[in-house]
């Protein structure tokens, strides 16, 4: 995926690509095959669903991986504090970001910001995704083209608003 911004044109851009493995637990070094000047710079964050903290005012019980156990796979509750090594099935959802800001004077500071936020965004969309288990397992690939449909759908509409990151700026 790749998003600019029309403003500020070759100025400001955010790259992320992503790699699902099945049966890994994070062991893979290069899994998206980067440069060996871009492993250099590459900032490894890993991302424990069930452990990391969220914002206060984003926390939703039924969003817990804590407290959520799927009535149709008997998945969850992950609440031993070694869950990531002990549950099967398991993947790893290995996700790479660019982020430039090309602005004298406050380019470490947005780039930074940006970074807290993609980090926060990835974080609740994996506990989602875990705590919704039962309303996407086992559907169709035709039922989840038009989930990703109406999901992309939504998500541009919420981009154009700018509201999100409106209401983000103060903590810059």
């Amino acid at each position: 995926m790749f998003l600019k911004n029309g403003y500020m044109k070759d100025y400001f851009s955010i790259v992320y690509e992503t790699l699902h493995v099945d049966g890994s637990r994070g062991e893979l070094e290069n899994a998206l095959k980067i440069s060996k000047e871009d492993l250099k710079k590459r900032n490894v964050i890993i991302i424990d669903i069930a452990n990391d903290k969220i914002p206060s005012n984003d926390y939703k019980p039924e969003e817990d991986p804590k407290l959520y156990h799927s009535e149709k796979t008997g998945r969850g509750p992950l609440t031993d504090p070694d869950w990531k090594n002990k549950v099967e099935p398991v993947m790893t959802c290995y996700k790479l970001v660019y982020i430039e800001f090309k602005w004298f004077g406050i380019q470490g500071k947005v780039e930074s910001f940006l970074a807290k936020t993609v980090h926060t965004l990835f974080t609740k969309f994996h506990r989602q995704l875990f705590c919704w288990t039962d309303k996407w397992y086992g559907m169709t690939l035709e039922e989840i083209r038009n989930l990703e449909a109406k999901t992309k759908q939504d998500l541009d509409a919420k981009r154009n608003e700018g509201e999100i990151v409106a209401n983000n700026l103060e903590d810059l």
